[in-house]
């Protein structure tokens, strides 16, 4: 095998670069035409009313925590299995975070879990669709209706998946109707990136505006908004609020991959697939369980192996110039948490996930012979005959 293949990369192609350089070479870096452009494209491919777009995915839950209502003497509860900035975002604005266990065979959400929380500081459910899969959101969202919780969708793997409910209706993750906002990450190696980047889609008119002044300082120009106007240069700041803007030059890049989308979706679908078929012969080796209702975005590929070889799976992976990882140690495992008193065996659930896991590559343009070489150095570092 030649050069080193990694869990995942990002896809740049010619069209991308030619967007770029044509943004580049436009009267606006910033606060230009392409910055609505780009949430107009992603507001219509999840199927939401508005979109709003940052400079990160931390960003955008930043925002959408904000415009939710959280703040001091309130919790986003969420699970222990994501990046950290899931609940950091919550203590960005003196809120705090609950954690709810996770099934361990899929890594998502328990909705038995979440429903079992007797603390009242509880505002946000903050489900997070690992992986690329969908959690249960139509029973997270019977739970977050019954104790009063607001929706918010850590979509940051998800762009593309859907889910279909009980009633047997097909929905998109991004459209918000099990939610009242979504969330996305449009890092390098998700599935569409800006460099760095993120977005939020909402129905809701109030929210979608608060998060377009949370993303700007708090400062509006709409004349609907203002309580004075002095004139056409005539702003106002509403509210503390960040600079979280995403630059035209970014907004190309993502209009131009969000494009060519569709087809990578099926490319990652299919690399699964492939997975899946050789994995299914081999002891020992179980793929993450994918949820009966949820047609996923493959975001990760994560297996379960024995917590005894997982060092040893992953050092032979290496060793033949393949990369792997660990999505994610649990966060109330981190110091900053553990100060926080959180007990590291605080959710069996997340635990029992957490030594098994070992994320594997998948990206759009991984081949066939690809997949088998890295079928053949897990076999092989699981103890097995080396392909």
């Amino acid at each position: 095998m030649s050069g080193f293949m990694p869990y995942s990369r990002q896809e740049i192609s010619d069209a991308d670069v030619a967007a770029v350089a044509e943004a580049l070479r436009a009267s606006h870096l910033t606060q230009g035409p392409l910055v609505e452009r780009f949430e107009a494209d992603l507001a219509r491919f999840v199927g939401a009313r508005f979109a709003v777009v940052f400079n990160s995915g931390t960003a955008a839950l930043h925002a959408a925590y904000a415009a939710a209502g959280i703040g001091p003497g309130t919790s986003v509860l969420t699970t222990p299995i994501t990046f950290v900035a899931t609940a950091n975002a919550s203590l960005y604005l003196g809120g705090s975070v609950r954690f709810a266990d996770v099934e361990p065979d899929s890594a998502q959400m328990d909705p038995d879990a979440a429903d079992d929380q007797s603390d009242k500081s509880i505002k946000v459910l903050a489900p997070v669709h690992f992986g690329g899969e969908v959690a249960g959101i139509e029973a997270l969202a019977a739970v977050a209706e019954a104790r009063h919780w607001t929706i918010v969708e850590d979509a940051s793997h998800a762009l593309g998946a859907t889910y279909r409910t009980s009633d047997g209706v097909e929905h998109q993750v991004g459209a918000c109707d099990h939610s009242a906002i979504c969330c996305f990450s449009f890092h390098a190696v998700k599935q569409i990136t800006t460099g760095e980047g993120g977005a939020a889609t909402t129905n809701d008119e109030a929210l979608y505006r608060r998060m377009k002044r949370f993303r700007t300082h708090g400062i509006t120009r709409d004349a609907s908004e203002l309580t004075a106007n002095d004139g056409p240069w005539y702003y106002e700041q509403h509210e503390l609020g960040y600079n979280y803007r995403l630059t035209d030059v970014q907004c190309a890049l993502g209009r131009s991959q969000l494009a060519r989308y569709p087809g990578w979706l099926a490319a990652r679908r299919q690399v699964a697939a492939w997975y899946e078929e050789r994995f299914a012969s081999v002891a020992d080796i179980e793929p993450l369980r994918r949820p009966q209702w949820s047609r996923g975005a493959h975001h990760l590929f994560v297996l379960r192996v024995p917590p005894t070889r997982r060092r040893a799976i992953y050092d032979e992976l290496l060793r033949r110039g393949i990369g792997a990882n660990v999505h994610y140690i649990p966060v109330y495992h981190q110091p900053f948490y553990q100060r926080g008193g959180f007990p590291k065996t605080v959710r069996p659930g997340a635990e029992e996930y957490y030594r098994s896991a070992l994320t594997i590559p998948l990206f759009p343009a991984m081949t066939e012979d690809q997949v088998d070489q890295v079928v053949a150095g897990v076999v092989a570092g699981l103890g097995g005959r080396a392909g």
